[in-house]
């Protein structure tokens, strides 16, 4: 299943706009801050997907008849431009354990580069939802390959794919290498360009310079 949160307006669609502003991406904060705040909404919207589970909760007045989740996620991020994305999961899911994924673009010198991985932290997924975000889905290797890494130590049940701005070759490429019935796509945009150097078109740029500053 895919969620695309472009499809209906909402306050989502105004931080949309200002993350690919190229005036607005001067202030790196606000842009750390602005992935930050659609990483709780995508939080928000993918807790009603989870199992609750009746509580009663003591009031100073009497009991509250309430619920909650019946099991937190695993968050997973790909560093570095995961990151404020991730906290914004976080806030949400604030006793979720998490996962940290490092992976990055090794060009040659013919212009196309294969997708490293480094790093890989992980508690144990069995039998648990996991959130993997990267803001950014090109052209899906990157994700799709930490995916299959997390799954050789342990295989969630459900995983809920979260990416702010995606490209449509991304998405297709995420359907045609997953398993539909565990995972879910959650896009804030797809956009229909992607170039034959795996840059999304209008996308916004590299979110990880754009976030943290720029890498050698």
């Amino acid at each position: 299943m895919i969620h695309n949160l472009s499809e209906n307006n909402s306050i989502f669609q105004e931080f949309i706009a200002e993350i690919r502003d190229v005036n607005i991406q001067k202030d790196g904060m606000r842009f750390r801050k602005n992935l930050e705040r659609m990483g709780e909404i995508f939080a928000y919207e993918i807790s009603k997907t989870l199992a609750f589970t009746n509580t009663d909760v003591q009031t100073p007045l009497g009991i509250a008849h309430s619920k909650k989740l019946s099991q937190q996620p695993v968050i997973g991020t790909i560093l570095r431009a995961g990151l404020p994305l991730h906290m914004g999961i976080l806030n949400y899911f604030d006793k979720a354990e998490n996962a940290f994924i490092g992976a990055y673009r090794k060009h040659h010198k013919d212009n196309s580069f294969e997708i490293v991985m480094n790093y890989l932290a992980s508690p144990d997924l069995e039998g648990k939802t996991l959130i993997l975000c990267d803001p950014m889905l090109a052209s899906g290797s990157s994700l799709v390959l930490t995916y299959q890494a997390l799954l050789a130590k342990s295989k969630p049940t459900h995983t809920h794919f979260v990416s702010v701005i995606a490209s449509q070759h991304g998405v297709d490429y995420l359907k045609k290498n997953l398993n539909a019935a565990n995972t879910t796509i959650w896009c804030g945009a797809i956009d229909e360009e992607l170039t034959a150097q795996s840059y999304i078109v209008p996308g916004l740029g590299d979110a990880g310079d754009l976030a943290f500053g720029i890498k050698e």
